[in-house]
């Protein structure tokens, strides 16, 4: 659980931000798209090797591999959200002299909320399929290791312990996800679907 809470608080950080800039500014978005393109596309587990020769020890590798699960899924749905968010509300706002920061806080990140709370919930799945491929690979402890331990001694109940353990803890932090989304975004409830229209 502390791999996948710093990696995806990392990829969180970072993915969000990055999101903004990159829809908001089309130098930054020119900048950055083509190369976060190449990368999009490499499997998490395709870099275990280049990160053991990049990080001094092995958590720190596999907490890498964690989050490069998350980020990209993150961060195209940042992307998207900020490209999708209705341009008038940008404009009403900075017709009543919003500045940047107001600009960020009031309208662009509330905005994309919504779209922030998706590529949460993939990136998490992402990031845990990340994470047990990593302890498998170089892992020492977690439950990747030990279900990878437990298959070469031919341990089928410790097996099934592992998997199982996965998809709890992997349900646990999705919901986890959703719950936050539907308190910081309450307003989903009446957009779409009519499930608060009085009705």
């Amino acid at each position: 659980m502390k791999r996948i809470m710093f990696g995806f608080f990392i990829a969180l950080v970072l993915g969000v931000l990055m999101g903004i800039l990159i829809g908001k500014y089309k130098l930054i978005h020119g900048l950055c798209m083509p190369a976060i393109e190449v990368l999009r596309p490499i499997p998490a587990i395709a870099w275990v090797p280049i990160s053991i020769m990049l990080w001094p020890s092995s958590e720190s590798s596999i907490v890498f591999i964690t989050f490069l699960g998350a980020f990209f899924p993150i961060l195209i749905n940042t992307v998207h959200g900020v490209n999708t968010l209705d341009g008038v509300l940008i404009r009403a706002a900075k017709s009543l002299g919003a500045s940047e920061v107001n600009l960020f806080l009031y309208v662009l990140l509330p905005g994309v909320l919504p779209s922030v709370f998706t590529g949460l919930e993939v990136g998490m799945g992402v990031a845990w399929v990340s994470l047990i491929a990593a302890e498998m690979i170089s892992g020492q402890f977690g439950v990747g290791y030990f279900t990878w331990e437990s298959y070469s001694l031919v341990n089928y109940p410790s097996i099934v312990l592992g998997m199982l353990t996965i998809g709890v803890l992997g349900l646990i932090c999705s919901s986890a996800i959703r719950l936050i989304g539907r308190l910081m975004v309450p307003w989903l409830a009446y957009s779409n679907g009519g499930k608060h229209d009085g009705r």
